[in-house]
């Protein structure tokens, strides 16, 4: 068990402070996720730009109670606090997110900088399209391709599905093609508008604040100092660093089922303080917070193993989804009806379950891992 210092205290109570902001939020951006400008200038939204931006790139200095971002273990005890508030929610703030993992551990200094330049107003969201149609979860089968534009360029043809703020992004990575080997796989800087991108938002049940989209490329260009990765081997490109930065995203997801997890829990305990099971369900999310906390210490070591990262996300995954069941039937037959805030997660958990990998998925992951001996201290 992860004992917390003084300052993984501090992170966690300012965390926690700043989820109250978000759940304020949670129905709002659930019933119109298009309507984001009443939102963007709030307490806990400025909070998750200022922590994810790197410091050489912010406009003002951060508060001694943020994460380090070299620290895999403190950004999970401040997210497992702020997914307390409302996932959705957070998952709509404009920020680096997973395109901001992929372009510094890829991006030259020149890269580093023109991305950050765009995320300035805090009014600019990013996306990072890996996933295509029918791709499963095979990211060397994917289809799109960069083509020589004759002139040290290249031109984006393709198209990607389930993408994050892919319809209203204004700059973010895209993965695409070079020739027919993994190792041909590269990633792609791209500035919008662009002629030739079409996208559109796709319809969603749960986590609707992550506007997740389609996209489709016609000849979008790409300038040739905008693919990620040129400085370095031919090894460390692409699918090293998506799976690098997938090790991370495992590890936010199941600080969300923890989260919302964590609150659907807390929820029932206040409306419902003879709630049959309470107990052993608030046992069990604590229990994976513990999990997941030990897999962001464990990441922190050794950030390309991820066999205890996939037990986290499997183990919290199934988790929040239980315990979205026992919430339901806690509050009685028209309980959802009656709390729309519970009624909203109960669609958001289940998402979590197709994201970075189907439990199926983790559970091959973690077969590997403990083949290889990656379970081994």
């Amino acid at each position: 068990m992860i004992e917390f210092d003084e300052r993984l205290r501090a992170i966690r109570d300012s965390h926690r402070e700043a989820a109250e902001d978000l759940r304020s939020r949670a129905l709002a951006v659930d019933a119109d996720p298009a309507a984001m400008e009443q939102h963007l200038d709030s307490p806990a939204f400025a909070m998750i730009r200022e922590s994810s931006i790197p410091r050489a790139y912010r406009t003002g200095a951060a508060a001694a109670s943020r994460p380090d971002r070299g620290s895999c273990l403190e950004s999970i005890v401040g997210l497992v606090e702020l997914f307390r508030g409302d996932v959705a929610t957070l998952l709509s703030c404009p920020s680096p997110a997973l395109a901001g993992v992929f372009v510094e551990l890829l991006g030259d200094e020149a890269q580093k900088a023109r991305f950050y330049a765009r995320l300035a107003d805090g009014r600019t969201w990013t996306f990072f399209a890996m996933s295509e149609e029918g791709r499963g979860n095979d990211a060397t089968a994917m289809e799109s391709r960069l083509e020589p534009d004759g002139s040290g360029g290249w031109l984006l043809h393709g198209a990607k599905r389930y993408i994050g703020h892919g319809a209203r992004g204004g700059i973010g990575v895209v993965f695409a093609r070079t020739g027919r080997s993994p190792l041909s796989i590269r990633a792609a800087l791209v500035e919008l508008p662009a002629p030739g991108w079409w996208a559109e938002p796709l319809e969603m049940v749960g986590l609707r604040g992550a506007y997740l989209s389609e996209l489709r490329f016609d000849g979008v260009p790409v300038p040739g100092d905008m693919l990620l990765g040129q400085h370095l081997p031919v090894t460390r490109r692409g699918i090293w660093g998506a799976l690098t930065t997938f090790n991370n995203m495992r590890m936010q997801l199941a600080a969300a089922a923890v989260g919302t997890g964590l609150a659907m829990a807390e929820y029932v305990a206040e409306h419902r303080k003879t709630a049959p099971g309470l107990d052993r369900v608030l046992a069990r999310t604590e229990a994976a917070r513990h999990l997941v906390h030990e897999a962001a210490a464990r990441l922190d070591h050794a950030p390309e193993r991820g066999y205890l990262s996939s037990a986290a996300k499997l183990g919290a995954t199934r988790m929040a989804v239980e315990t979205a069941h026992w919430a339901g039937a806690a509050l009685g037959p028209a309980g959802l009806l009656e709390h729309p805030l519970l009624e909203k997660w109960t669609r958001d958990v289940r998402a979590l379950e197709f994201m970075d990998g189907t439990s199926n998925i983790q559970r091959l992951h973690i077969a590997r891992g403990y083949q290889s001996g990656d379970a081994d201290g």
